[in-house]
């Protein structure tokens, strides 16, 4: 297998990140739009949500990454190149939630919106990680080198870890869950996204041990540590309705 795997049209060779990134939000707003709550939110309130997600997540994924490697950041704090080809996927998340808070309260939104986002984000993810498995090694979204049956040669005669593959394989069953769980309308408002993004932080926080990123702060690496923020808020979320009548409980992001 050669990578990056290109999309071949025919008349034209296309990138697989490139491809799978516009698939992502195409499919999942799609997604959105299909399996969104319709009698609790309308249409328009919906959009501003998404606009907010957006413009948070953009500015999410790009701070988390800066923090990866801090003084690279600041000996390349000038250069526009450095500074515009990263992003996280966690930083995206933890900074879409804020995006969204904050534009809920400029449209006065109070009730929690959070449940309709959870399954297109799934889906979103699961596509835009096939795109950066098909990318290899300049995706820099692999593992470290393993023994495993699992490893894979990117292309420089090293077998490592397929994180892509890992996390896909991972959002998959969480997927399917929360579907099911929704479906069920047993939960609170606000608790199928809770869940959601409680379970992915959990998973990256213990994937990335296995990522070859400067791991600086003691012992952890950036993305770990967002991780670990993001954890304390959404297990004291849960702790809320867990053990109590579920439908009793207050209704939150």
């Amino acid at each position: 297998m050669t990578f990056p795997i290109w999309i071949n049209l025919g008349f034209i060779k296309l990138h697989p990140h490139v491809v799978f990134e516009a698939l992502a939000y195409f499919i999942g707003f799609r997604v959105y739009l299909y399996t969104r709550s319709k009698d609790k939110l309308p249409i328009v309130q919906g959009m501003w949500i998404i606009v907010g997600a957006i413009l948070g997540a953009a500015i999410g994924s790009k701070m988390l990454y800066w923090l990866e490697d801090p003084l690279r950041t600041i000996e390349n704090w000038h250069s526009y190149t450095y500074l515009m080809e990263g992003k996280t996927i966690v930083g995206g998340l933890l900074g879409g939630l804020i995006g969204v808070e904050w534009m809920k309260k400029r449209v006065r939104i109070t009730r929690s919106t959070g449940d309709d986002m959870a399954l297109p984000i799934v889906v979103g993810m699961v596509i835009g990680r096939i795109g950066c498995f098909m990318t290899g090694l300049t995706d820099h979204t692999y593992g470290t080198p393993t023994p495993w049956i699992t490893g894979i040669d990117f292309g420089d005669g090293i077998l490592r870890h397929p994180t892509q593959l890992y996390e896909i394989a991972f959002l998959l069953l969480l997927g399917w869950m929360l579907y099911r769980w929704k479906k069920r309308d047993a939960f609170p408002d606000g608790a199928i996204f809770q869940i959601f993004m409680a379970g992915y932080l959990l998973f990256r926080l213990a994937v990335d041990f296995i990522k070859p990123t400067p791991h600086v702060y003691l012992g952890l690496n950036n993305i770990q540590l967002a991780c670990l923020a993001g954890l304390i808020y959404y297990f004291a979320l849960i702790y809320k309705w867990l053990g109590h009548p579920l439908r009793a409980q207050r209704k939150e992001l």
